[in-house]
């Protein structure tokens, strides 16, 4: 079973090894993990401004999203699942629970800089390519997807 509720502040930390496990899984070098690190940090005075929800399975933190911006345009800053718990609808019930929550505080669309290897689970999901953007810490090249909300 499976439940999602706000992240707490004192949890950063805990959600930052998540995020990394979670890139670690689709096999990036460890050179590049650590270069991406600092903007896949959750710091704790981030955590309610990100509009942070975590997704819990039996108890354990199985996957998390965030979403900044004030309405009526935001972006879905993080979305990862861990590896134990990919493959059970974990990143799907985040993204629709963000839109929602989203939605309800009068945002109309989510911008999406997606790694090459999610695009295709956001755009299963409603959302549409709009472009590419430079990643700040790699300098790669990063689909531009807008979820419509």
């Amino acid at each position: 079973m499976m439940s999602i509720r706000l992240g707490r502040p004192e949890e950063a930390a805990e959600l930052t090894e998540l995020v990394m496990r979670s890139k670690a899984h689709w096999g990036y070098p460890a050179e590049f993990l650590e270069r991406v690190r600092p903007e896949l940090t959750l710091h704790p005075e981030q955590v309610v401004p990100h509009r942070t929800l975590v997704a819990e399975v039996e108890g354990r933190a199985a996957g998390l999203a965030t979403v900044v911006g004030e309405p009526d345009h935001g972006e879905l800053d993080l979305l990862f699942v861990d590896p134990w718990a990919m493959g059970r609808g974990v990143g799907r019930d985040l993204l629709l629970e963000a839109a929602e929550r989203a939605r309800a505080e009068g945002f109309t669309r989510l911008d999406i800089e997606s790694d090459p290897r999610a695009e295709t689970f956001y755009l299963h999901l409603g959302a549409v390519r709009v472009g590419e953007s430079v990643s700040r810490s790699s300098g790669r090249a990063l689909p531009l997807l807008r979820l419509a909300l």
